[in-house]
């Protein structure tokens, strides 16, 4: 990185270098398929499937990381959505949701990647927490609506507890805090270019558990 680099703040770096990847997997077959309300709930449930996979591993690990000077300020409970998950697969699904599920191949990969870099590069971890959470602050509510009102689900109710953060009260001013965190990582950049090249690595884990449910539902228009 040069002198102008390391003058810009971390926090806009990450999303800057992040840009192209964020619209490209949000743009992805099946995400456009599913906010144009072209599948049936089938699809969004087994995509809330996948995202309990990936969630657990990163929740699972915030116990490794969270007196880790890199990554333990990002454990915040109140981000926490492994119960969300748990409550609206209960509605989707039933209480015994869990008989029988396996993750996608890629699903799997990227929960490994998730608890790999958790137990040996704390950068990596907040890589992956970053591109989660904030996306889900963010991104993630255009789904709560579209499934709220494609599927009949209540406002912010089981079905789409995942989207809804009960204990943020001011999105915008969490989001404000968790870049000055990132601003204030304590790493080098080289250290903090390999966490946006990971961020990158993230959005890739994401765009194949995509290609992998397009599989499963092959529809376009």
């Amino acid at each position: 990185m040069d002198a102008t680099a390391t003058a810009t703040p971390f926090s806009t770096l990450i999303r800057v270098a992040s840009h192209e990847k964020h619209t490209e997997v949000n743009t992805s077959t099946f995400m456009s398929d599913l906010l144009g309300q072209r599948f049936g709930v089938e699809a969004y449930t087994r995509y809330t499937e996948q995202l309990w996979f990936v969630y657990r591993a990163l929740e699972d690990a915030a116990g490794t990381v969270e007196g880790d000077p890199v990554a333990g300020p990002f454990v915040r409970p109140e981000l926490m959505r492994v119960d969300a998950l748990e409550r609206d697969l209960t509605h989707l699904r039933g209480a015994d949701w869990r008989a029988g599920l396996e993750p996608l191949p890629a699903t799997a990969a990227y929960a490994a990647r998730i608890t790999e870099c958790a137990r040996t590069w704390p950068g990596g971890y907040v890589a992956h927490h970053y591109t989660r959470y904030l996306g889900d602050l963010s991104g993630g509510q255009v789904v709560r609506d579209m499934a709220e009102k494609t599927w009949g689900f209540a406002r912010k109710g089981d079905g789409v507890r995942f989207y809804v953060f009960d204990e943020i009260a001011n999105p915008a001013a969490f989001k404000r805090a968790y870049r000055e965190l990132l601003d204030a990582v304590p790493a080098d950049d080289l250290e903090k270019q390999r966490i946006i090249e990971e961020c990158h690595r993230a959005f890739d884990f994401n765009g194949a558990v995509f290609h992998e449910l397009e599989g499963e539902f092959p529809l376009s228009a």
